[in-house]
């Protein structure tokens, strides 16, 4: 009985520690080189949450002026969104601007899209922006490569749901991750961290002339 103890005690102090490494990958997420804040969404083209919260994540970071970071993180349990996100990401190839156009175009349309109609939706749209879209999408594999890196990413976080979005800074004393779990506060926080951004990004430049000074 004892013996049945101590193993239940040690997997369970495994357990917290593999929890506590995972929650720490989360120190991965940080903005592009060059930006001081930025939105992270993980998103799942197939998700109907995701779907009415990306026009408004586009809408915040061109209010605001920040990057918005968008990872593929397809769920298993949706039968399409692996497939449109490989296709997003080959529109990816000939500009960010079209993979964004079509990621919205998915979004707008989540209800008619099946399976089946996929391959044609995509090749009907891609012909009306004047690109032809191959019957072979990703040949080489790379492109399935990046959406699988970007879910893997999701997994260490770990996630749970779609979407997940964060606002990450790089700026110090300033929360580097922080979760929007309400959407209807998401315009509340940007507001709080890019003010506490540019309030600490003078402070840190002050201080890096006060040492190249001596």
């Amino acid at each position: 009985m004892k013996r049945f103890t101590l193993m239940q005690f040690v997997a369970a102090v495994i357990l917290l520690l593999a929890s506590t490494m995972a929650w720490s990958d989360s120190s991965m997420l940080r903005p592009p080189k060059g930006s001081k804040v930025a939105i992270i969404v993980f998103e799942d083209l197939e998700c109907p949450q995701c779907a009415r919260a990306a026009p408004i994540l586009h809408e915040a970071a061109k209010k605001y002026d920040i990057p918005l970071i968008q990872h593929d993180f397809p769920l298993r349990q949706h039968p399409w969104s692996f497939d449109a996100a490989v296709n997003a990401r080959f529109f990816d190839t000939k500009s960010e601007k079209l993979g964004d156009e079509y990621r919205l175009y998915i979004f707008q349309n989540q209800n008619y899209v099946t399976k089946q109609n996929l391959q044609g939706m995509t090749e009907k749209w891609a012909e009306q922006h004047g690109v032809a879209f191959p019957f072979v999408v990703d040949p080489s594999g790379e492109l399935t490569k990046k959406v699988e890196a970007d879910r893997n990413l999701g997994n260490q976080v770990p996630l749970d749901h779609t979407p997940t979005i964060y606002i990450v800074t790089d700026v110090p004393h300033v929360a580097p991750v922080t979760e929007v779990k309400d959407m209807n506060q998401l315009y509340q926080m940007l507001d709080q961290i890019t003010q506490q951004a540019k309030q600490a990004a003078p402070a840190t430049q002050a201080k890096k002339s006060s040492k190249s000074s001596h």
